[in-house]
């Protein structure tokens, strides 16, 4: 699905400009540098951690593009990019840019617009592809599996670590398949269209606004759930410190199953 759909709307060319100068910026430095550059960190990012060479080329792309037609951004390597506007993108400019830069086909664009503090529509773009899959608030093409039971579940997950292994393995040995794809956008995106029944950080603390508020509006307008594991509200904000664990799922049961697996 392209953004066609959206195009008559302010924040839907916003979107679209947005989404375009990604696609883009994200070709033309695969073509033009190494994937060592492209991996070589060029500083830290706003959200304290390490940004590599090919999010700083497709970040400023990004700003450059949504800020010319009109929108603020919040984006994880720049941070809060003011221009005095009504609408706002949180973008993830590159989401799994370690698979990017690696040569994997596993990364992507993706982009919640917010008005009133609320999220109201959103776009990913497969940066590898150039399919882009667009949902607002009251309307979406897509539908999730319907998956009610993590016992049925095919459950994509962010890699362990040492502070959420029990947690991990509790919802590792209940489903019925696990994938790691490292590209939370991605693997949001599947659940929203039915592909896998849920998504989730178990507890790990790692998901970045970004990394999620697209599928806020992208799961949820299509009969799905996005909370977090230890219900803290899933809220539009500059501060970038502060982080979710985020279960993204194809219903409120499953959502709420895999919530008790990752309390423990």
């Amino acid at each position: 699905m392209n953004l066609t759909e959206s195009a008559t709307t302010a924040a839907g060319r916003i979107l679209t400009a947005a989404s375009d100068a990604a696609l883009t910026a994200y070709r033309d430095a695969i073509a033009k540098y190494s994937r060592e550059k492209l991996k070589s960190i060029a500083k830290e990012g706003a959200d304290g951690t390490p940004t590599m060479f090919i999010d700083v080329l497709v970040e400023d792309a990004i700003i450059a593009a949504a800020t010319a037609a009109g929108a603020n951004v919040l984006s994880e390597e720049r941070g809060w990019v003011d221009v005095g506007s009504a609408i706002t993108l949180v973008v993830d400019p590159v989401d799994g840019s370690a698979n990017a830069a690696a040569g994997i086909p596993l990364a992507c664009f993706s982009a919640a617009v917010v008005m009133d503090g609320e999220f109201t529509e959103a776009s990913t773009t497969w940066l590898h592809t150039g399919e882009t899959w667009w949902a607002s608030r009251s309307r979406s093409a897509f539908r999730t599996s319907g998956c009610t039971s993590l016992s049925s579940a095919a459950v994509s997950m962010l890699r362990p670590h040492e502070r959420n292994r029990d947690s991990w393995w509790r919802v590792a040995e209940q489903a019925t398949r696990i994938r790691i794809l490292s590209c939370s956008t991605l693997e949001s995106v599947f659940v929203a269209t039915g592909s896998t029944d849920a998504f989730v950080d178990a507890g790990s603390d790692t998901h970045r606004l970004m990394d999620i508020a697209a599928a806020v509006v992208q799961v949820e307008a299509s009969g799905g759930a996005v909370i977090d594991a230890y219900d803290r509200p899933i809220v539009f904000g500059t501060d970038l410190t502060k982080r979710w664990s985020g279960i993204v799922a194809a219903t409120d049961d499953l959502a709420a199953e895999l919530r008790d697996a990752i309390q423990g």
